[in-house]
């Protein structure tokens, strides 16, 4: 419980590390939920590379520097890359992420029929 409610508290990051054994994986069960929400790759035992979601972190360019020319592969606008939408039709607004339900009960500023603002 300790470590979600750390876990929770973290910005976003392009990787999550575990170091654990088997004694731990009932532990780890509970916090995966959090790291799938925070990070982009979650890793066990191992090391990550060294990059960081900021402004200074820049690569991009054509293959093989990325993948992907239209975004940098790493930095503020790595997020791109790994972006997956999700679309909700026809659901109950109650079953909506609050986000995305009528009057906006977050304030967040969205684009609703094409008009950007937060109602």
């Amino acid at each position: 419980a300790a470590m979600v409610a750390v876990a929770e508290r973290l910005e976003g990051q392009l990787t999550a590390t575990l170091q654990m054994d088997a004694a731990d994986k009932e532990a780890v069960a509970g916090l995966i939920p959090t790291l799938e929400r925070k990070a982009g790759r979650i890793l066990a035992n191992g090391w990550p590379t060294g990059v960081e979601v900021c402004h200074a972190m820049v690569h991009g360019g054509p293959f093989p520097a990325t993948s992907d020319p239209r975004s940098t592969s790493v930095g503020t606008l790595a997020i791109r890359r790994f972006l997956r939408p999700v679309c909700y039709q026809d659901l109950p607004a109650e079953l909506l992420p609050e986000a995305l339900r009528d009057g906006n009960p977050l304030g967040l500023w969205r684009r609703v029929d094409g008009e950007l603002g937060r109602s």
